[in-house]
């Protein structure tokens, strides 16, 4: 073998037999994450909640509520590093498929076969449903729905959910008050699954 052959495999097998030193590297934490901005709660928070609570919407009681567009809502509450806030309460409301809410202030108009609120509380996973209809528009205001979350006698957020896509937010005063970042975490696609589906993640300060 060549002399400067057998000094290079030399040098490789040095090397090689030399001990593993642990640098004591370990994988970073990712970033914290936004929090979904707040807005306002609006004049129509129900006075009165309805005797039917549940995540359908559609099924008030008895009765069933077939105008509209029927829609799943679902995400998860988690906190600012990502965990899961179990037992969060997550509320929504929303106007029915002509535009009325039920509430004194709105003339009281809505279907009553329109359950018009909801309310789930969140298990280990954080994941939360509720069955519903796509937002509509109404005068002044874009589609959307009202939510909130709380956490025992906390209130963690109120905010409102927009359709990502529709022509009627850039003409909003609501969705126009965010900066593009929040606009982006508020405003969400509803796309066809059989059903409408839109999938809306919820991160909030605990």
């Amino acid at each position: 073998m060549p002399p400067r052959l057998l000094k290079r495999r030399t040098a490789a097998a040095a090397v090689a037999a030399l001990p593993v030193i642990w640098t004591g590297l370990r994988a970073q934490p990712a970033p914290p994450r936004r929090a979904t901005p707040a807005q306002t709660e609006g004049p129509f928070y129900p006075v009165r909640l309805p005797r039917d609570t549940d995540f359908d919407l559609l099924r008030n009681g008895a009765l069933q509520y077939t105008r509209g567009e029927a829609a799943w809502v679902e995400g998860s509450v988690t906190d600012l590093q990502g965990k899961p806030i179990a037992g969060a309460q997550v509320e929504i409301w929303q106007c029915d498929g002509a535009g009325h809410y039920h509430h004194p202030g709105d003339g009281g108009k809505a279907d009553p076969a329109f359950q018009g609120f909801g309310r789930v509380t969140v298990g280990a996973d954080g994941q939360y449903r509720f069955h519903t209809i796509r937002p509509v528009p109404y005068s002044g205001r874009t589609p959307h729905i009202h939510v909130k979350v709380k956490l025992g006698p906390r209130e963690l957020l109120t905010t409102q959910l927009y359709v990502a896509g529709d022509p009627h937010n850039e003409r909003d005063f609501l969705w126009r008050s965010l900066d593009r970042d929040q606009r982006a975490a508020v405003t969400v696609p509803f796309e066809r699954a059989g059903e409408w589906r839109a999938v809306f993640p919820i991160v909030v300060t605990a």
